[in-house]
């Protein structure tokens, strides 16, 4: 069975957004919903990839792909080099955005929220669980800088395993770290083949706002909920 079949399959289904489906009041627990049915899915590859958009300062935007291991109700936390691109304009804008898409779903998740870094000690913790060729690739690397040819790469890689052998204690690169991006805008967007899609969003309220209460629903845990048209 193909993708595309795969995918026709799951949109036959009863899968709308409906008002009584929409019982999880908070986003948080929606999106583990949908996670526990994507993670254990064959033809998603690495469902914790997510494409994550940050700024300048003034505004110019830039959008790569990462991987987020973990959220919680507090946030979302990814790992990169400070001095990435990213890092540097998380440093001067914190304000980013992230989208998860499951093809085989249909599903995409949107994400506004604000970043902000994490202790060393949470890095030092997860980097000491990463696979050693990660932890290898991170210290080999000083990311976004420009280099002449692989082989830089390459030769840095084995000077590291030389250096650390794959039963030794790998360090740290000094510049890697974590974000905990807090969310204040989440979007679920379920695909439908007439392609009237459901796009449900759970909000923050922003100071002094007044809702129409017709349309804007009062969640929990400080989120508000309303439809948006497709």
């Amino acid at each position: 069975m193909s993708l595309l079949d795969i995918r026709k399959e799951y949109q036959s289904r009863d899968n709308a957004l409906t008002e009584d489906k929409i019982s999880l009041k908070e986003p948080i627990q929606l999106l583990n919903e949908w996670f526990d049915q994507v993670k254990n899915h064959p033809n998603i590859l690495e469902p914790h990839a997510v494409c994550l958009a940050t700024a300048t300062k003034d505004g110019k935007p830039s959008a790569r792909f990462v991987l987020c291991k973990s959220h919680s109700k507090e946030g979302f936390t990814i790992f990169t080099h400070y001095t990435s691109r990213k890092g540097l304009e998380l440093e001067e804008n914190p304000y980013c955005a992230l989208t998860y898409y499951w093809e085989p779903f249909n599903r995409s998740v949107r994400i506004e929220g604000v970043a902000e870094k994490l202790p060393f000690s949470v890095a030092d913790n997860y980097f000491r669980r990463r696979p050693y060729d990660s932890k290898i690739g991170a210290l080999c690397s000083d990311q976004s800088k420009t280099i002449k040819d692989r082989n830089i790469l390459t030769d840095k890689e084995k000077e590291l395993k030389d250096k650390y052998p794959s039963n030794s204690d790998v360090p740290r690169p000094p510049q890697w770290g974590g974000y905990l991006i807090r969310p204040y805008v989440m979007e679920f967007w379920q695909g439908q083949t007439d392609r009237i899609h459901d796009r449900i969003r759970f909000r923050k309220l922003k100071d002094g706002e007044i809702v129409d209460e017709t349309v804007t629903h009062k969640g929990e845990d400080g989120w508000y909920y309303e439809r948006l048209a497709p």
